[in-house]
This record gives structure tokens, sequence and C-alpha cells, in this order.
């Protein structure tokens, strides 16, 4: 295997495993402390590092195997949690931005993330449907497969509109939060701000650059963003 494909791989299971190891913290916390909010994390903070099992699955299976996953399903196991992140991001926000809106913001995201789903596994091959969701090209031998968005799917424009709301309403929004507060407050919700600022930044970036020294260095700032959620939410 090439050394790109070496980065490719090994990144995105930094990403993932730092997801998993602050989201079982966020889990532990919420027990011991007995608060809602930080279940809440742990699963977004987990499904947003489940972002990248496409890549890091491709990574392994190629490894083992020299076999390159499906484009389709390459696609899957990376956009399949986009909903369900996007949802709990939001609940997340609604509570501490806008807590008597927050039923208001979640079925919004909810009905928004139902059609994604659909629309992906609908419609999962850009290359063979217009409207469909991933292109891809074949991989020569030894080489792992680069899945992206197709811009004239409805998928691409519905995580668009995602990644624009998350930018506005959580990364400015709990900036706007973090200036309004004072002392630990103001602290924690900083944290947040960067931490959705830089989901939106490294995820926009990953998906629209080909794998490569760039997006080795945009995965470890992305693989952050769990500790920024958990920092701003332990207590």
């Amino acid at each position: 295997m090439e050394i790109i494909g070496f980065l490719d791989g090994l990144t995105a299971a930094v990403i993932i495993t730092t997801g998993v190891v602050f989201g079982l913290l966020s889990f532990f916390s919420a027990r011991k402390l007995g608060a809602k909010l930080l279940y809440i994390a742990g699963g977004l903070v987990v499904l947003v590092g489940l972002l990248w099992l496409g890549p890091f699955t491709e990574f392994l299976l190629v490894l083992i195997t020299g076999i390159n996953l499906p484009g389709e399903l390459y696609g899957f196991l990376s956009y399949i949690w986009v909903a369900p992140a996007v949802v709990l991001a939001f609940y997340l926000g609604g509570e501490l931005i806008a807590p008597e809106k927050k039923k208001i913001i979640v079925a919004i995201y909810t009905i928004l993330g139902i059609v994604f789903e659909i629309f992906m596994f609908a419609l999962p091959n850009g290359n063979i449907n217009a409207l469909g969701t991933f292109t891809w090209d074949e991989p020569a031998e030894g080489f792992l497969i680069n899945t992206s968005f197709n811009m004239s799917s409805p998928t691409f424009w519905i995580v668009a509109i995602f990644l624009i709301s998350v930018l506005i309403f959580l990364g400015i929004g709990f900036a706007i939060k973090a200036k309004q507060a004072t002392g630990d407050l103001r602290r924690k919700f900083t944290y947040l701000s960067i931490a959705f600022i830089i989901f939106v930044i490294c995820g926009a970036l990953d998906s629209v650059l080909d794998p490569g020294i760039a997006i080795g260095f945009i995965r470890l700032v992305m693989a952050t963003f769990a500790i920024w959620t958990y920092l701003g939410l332990k207590t």
C-alpha cells in the first residue's frame, strides 16, 4: 500500500478512537453526575467519529486482503451516521442556546435527516444516476478508493444545509453565548464553539480534498472535536 493510503487509514483511525474514548468518558461522567447533556455529548462524539468508518474499513480491507470496498458501501459506512449526529448536535445546541425552541429545531433537522437517509439508500450510485449520492473512481491495485459526494445529488445539498446550520447556530451561537457569559461558563461555551467550528471546516475540507498530506493534518485537527466537546460539557 502506498504511503498516502496509510495516512488515510491511520488518521481515520485516530478520529474514530478519540470519538469512542471521549464518548465513553462522557457516558461515565454523565452516569456519575446525573448529567443528561453528557449522555447526548457522548453519543454525538461517537457518531462524529464513525463518520470516518468508511476510509478506516477500506484501509483495513485493502491492507489485509488487497480488495477494495464497493463504492456504495464505503459511502454508507461513512455517512449513515450523519442524520443521527446532526439531530443530537441540534438537541444539544437547542438545550443550551434556545431551550424554548428546542423541539421545533430538533423536529426540523430530524425530518431533513430522514430525507437524507432515504435519498442516500434509494440512490447511492452517482456514477450511473445523475441524482445518485456518491461518485468514485476504481482505484489501482493497492490503492484506496476515494468516494465523494455527487454535487448534483439532493443529499449533497442537504449536507450543505447541515454544515451551514451547524456553523451558524452552534459554532457562532456558542461564541455569542461565550461573549455574554463570564468565568468558567464563558470558557465552556468557548470550547463548544471551537468544537463545532472545527467540525464544519474540517468536515467540509475532508469531503472535497483528495487524500494527501493536507487531509492528514485536517483529520488530526478534526480528532480534537471530541476533546473540545467533552471539555465544554464535563461538569
